[in-house]
């Protein structure tokens, strides 16, 4: 923590930089910390503005895999298993992957998978 406190203290001269006063959003700045090596003598202060632009992002899966959860688990009545919960879950949060998947494809894949009592055709 002192570490950093020292690096915004000492970045505060960089705010009166033409070359910064220009810029408009986090993305810039992180962008031209990099062009200006600035991140090499920063490297705290590059990390924190790393993280604040990762922040949305995060938050987004979160909410989306909390919002799929519920709608799974209402379904299935909140009787099934954490595994199969988890399967279900990453199924229907990468729904648009899945289409592409071929269901004969699956079914073959499965029935490879160890012998059956019971045949599949």
């Amino acid at each position: 923590m002192m570490q950093l406190r020292m690096q915004f203290e000492h970045f505060d001269h960089v705010r009166q930089l033409s070359d910064f006063k220009s810029l408009e959003t986090i993305s810039n700045l992180c962008q031209w910390l990099v062009k200006t090596r600035k991140s090499e003598i920063y490297p705290l202060v590059y990390r924190v503005v790393t993280l604040i632009l990762t922040l949305p992002v995060s938050t987004v899966t979160t909410e989306r895999s909390f919002s799929a959860m519920n709608i799974i688990k209402n379904k299935l009545h909140n009787k099934i298993e954490d595994e199969f919960l988890s399967n279900c879950l990453l199924i229907y949060i990468e729904k648009e992957i899945a289409e592409t998947f071929d269901v004969d494809s699956i079914i073959s894949d499965f029935c490879d998978m160890k012998e059956r009592r019971v045949s599949f055709y």
